[in-house]
């Protein structure tokens, strides 16, 4: 039987064959907060990044591992101000060399 921390990196690796896929075109993304529901098996995070029609975002998505499915719970705008100070000590979760939005499909 695997231990708290253990179940929380298994969910994890999950999400992130699941989320990467998905926001690796909006990168580079930031993740500003994370919230493992252990007794749910779903991890809860929102992301921050550049969209390319609403501009600078913060999304929160609901991801439930056992049954393997993402959920979009919303976005909302956020200035530039505010996501840069949000963002600026942090390593991107998902880097970009080069950003290209324009390419993105808006979802």
């Amino acid at each position: 039987m695997q231990n708290a921390e253990e179940r929380i990196q298994r969910m994890r690796e999950l999400r992130d064959a699941k989320v990467i896929p998905h926001l690796q075109q909006y990168a580079p993304v930031w993740m500003v907060s994370e919230t493992p529901l252990l007794n749910d098996d779903a991890i809860q995070f929102n992301v921050v990044f550049y969209h390319p029609y609403y501009g600078w975002v913060n999304r929160r998505y609901r991801f439930d591992a056992f049954n393997n499915v993402l959920y979009h719970q919303g976005q909302t705008i956020i200035s530039e101000d505010e996501a840069l100070l949000n963002l600026e000590e942090k390593p991107p979760y998902i880097a970009a060399e080069t950003i290209n939005t324009v390419d993105s499909y808006g979802g």
